[in-house]
Order: structure tokens, then sequence, then C-alpha cells
């Protein structure tokens, strides 16, 4: 299993917005430094022409970088703090709505331009509770967006981290997508005190289309963040998780994310070099 997951390093890729360029020269130029061949790239930029989609392309065919998925950000959300993301973030607020699913139609189109067959956002703090009437009107919003990217060809994956593995799990049972997934982020299970990662990636396997490589420490005071930290540093057990996702048998990319920190791209490099060291010891044993 360990073999397999080897031959996917290659598939090793970086998150476009944690390299903070200023544009897509600059962008190719910072994953090659990272060390990778692949790019999840943040559509926004290009949706609302800050970057040009020629140009952003072209930089990458030159340099040699693989467009392996997009990803979208939700109109409004505030991540000052944990009731500010939880009342701003995703599909959540009524008022961002009809801009968000816009952008979400535009960012379709986009996405099958650049040949893309996976696209992420964050859906929002989904209610644990069936009963929750809140509960309906997101699963509602989430299933037309997916709706929407399907229509393109993509499949969507929602990020983790702002409730339960379990919820998660029951959210894309009702909303009765096939082209529903998760986009799977370790750290973020700690950074909102929502379980262990490894655990919540054995209950998600089946729906998982992507994994980001990030770290964290959990929290020490219930109701705060905890802290995003270098790859290697925090708490989430990697050995366990590759073991996890080889047992799983699962065939994603995987697209180191750093949103903290004043050397992003070394950071991310050692990122890097541990995925491909555990993944060349699980291999070896």
């Amino acid at each position: 299993m360990y073999e397999q997951m080897t031959r996917h390093a290659k598939r090793l890729g970086a998150c476009s917005w944690s390299l903070k360029a200023n544009g897509p020269k600059e962008l190719a130029q910072r994953v090659r430094q990272v060390g990778v061949a692949n790019v999840q790239l943040a559509l926004d930029p290009l949706r609302t022409g800050a970057w040009s989609v020629d140009e952003t392309v072209a930089a990458c065919a030159s340099a040699g970088l693989s467009i392996r998925s997009g990803m979208m950000g939700m109109q409004g959300e505030d991540y000052g703090s944990l009731d500010s993301i939880k009342a701003t973030g995703g599909v959540r607020p009524t008022e961002h709505w009809n801009a968000n699913l816009a952008a979400a139609r535009a960012n379709a189109k986009l996405a099958a331009r650049l040949g893309l067959r996976l696209v992420t956002f964050h859906a929002g703090f989904l209610p644990h509770e069936a009963s929750d009437p809140e509960r309906k009107v997101l699963i509602e919003r989430l299933r037309a967006l997916v709706d929407v990217f399907a229509s393109e060809g993509a499949v969507v994956g929602f990020e983790t981290g702002q409730e339960s593995a379990r919820t998660l799990l029951d959210v894309l049972a009702e909303l009765d997508r096939p082209t529903a997934g998760v986009n799977f982020d370790p750290a973020n299970m700690l950074l909102y005190d929502m379980g262990d990662p490894v655990a919540a990636l054995k209950l998600l396997a089946p729906r998982v289309k992507q994994i980001h490589v990030k770290d964290a420490v959990r929290t020490k005071q219930r109701g705060t963040w905890g802290a995003e930290v270098c790859v290697g540093t925090g708490e989430v057990d990697w050995r366990a998780l590759f073991a996890a996702a080889a047992e799983s048998k699962l065939d994603v990319d995987f697209m180191i994310e750093r949103e903290a920190g004043d050397d992003r791209i070394g950071d991310m490099r050692k990122a890097r070099e541990l995925v491909e060291r555990e993944l060349a010891s699980g291999a070896a044993r």
C-alpha cells in the first residue's frame, strides 16, 4: 500500500495562496522553490481579473507545473475569531448567498477552461443536529453549488474542520450528490478542536478527494483558535495519518498549505521533505 502512496508523491503540490505571490510568474517561481511540480490554484484572482488566466496558464506551463485543482473563497468571510468565522463562513450568510452563487458559476466555468476536475471550499459551520432548521438551509445551498460545478464536470471538496467528521459525513449523505466530497485538512481538526485527525480521516476516507498537508496544535482554551505551525512540529501524527491513507487506498493529491509564519517557502519545503521521508519510510517497512 505504501508503494502505491509513494508513487503518488509525484502528485505532491502546493496551495497557491500560501505563497503570497503578486502574480503568475512569481507564483510559478515560488512553487518550484518549494520543490513540487503541482499546484492547487486559487480561482478567485483569475475570476475577478486580478490575474490573467492566459498568463497564469503560461507561467505554470513554462515552469513545468500542473494545475491539479482549484479553490474558491466565499464573500464576507471574517477569520478574526472563531465567533466571527462561525457567523460569516462558507454559505451561511444570507446577505452574501447570491454573490457566492454567482461566483461559483463563474469559477465553475473557469475550472472547466483550466481542465480542473476538483474545486474545494469551506462550506461553513454545519450544525451538528439534524433537526436544526439552519442545517436544511445550508444543505440546500451546498446542493446548489455542487450542481453548478457538476454541470461543468467538476467535483467539489468541502474543507474539514469547522464541524466534526461525523457531522460532515452525515451532511454528505443528506446532500445525496456523488460529486460532493471532502478536502481533508488534518490541521483544521486541531485548529477548530473538532476531533482527532487520524480518526477523522479513517471515517471520511471514502469521500476524500484531496489532502492538505498542514499542521497545528490544539487550543488549550475551549472556544479559541489553536495555532498553525510548520509541518512536523505540531500535533498531527503524520506517520499514522499516512498509514491510514494507505490502508484506505486513497488515490488523491497532497497539497501543502501554510497560512502563517514568516518563511512560507522554507516551511513548505520542510513539509515536502517530511511527506517524502514518511512515504519512503513506509514503503521500506
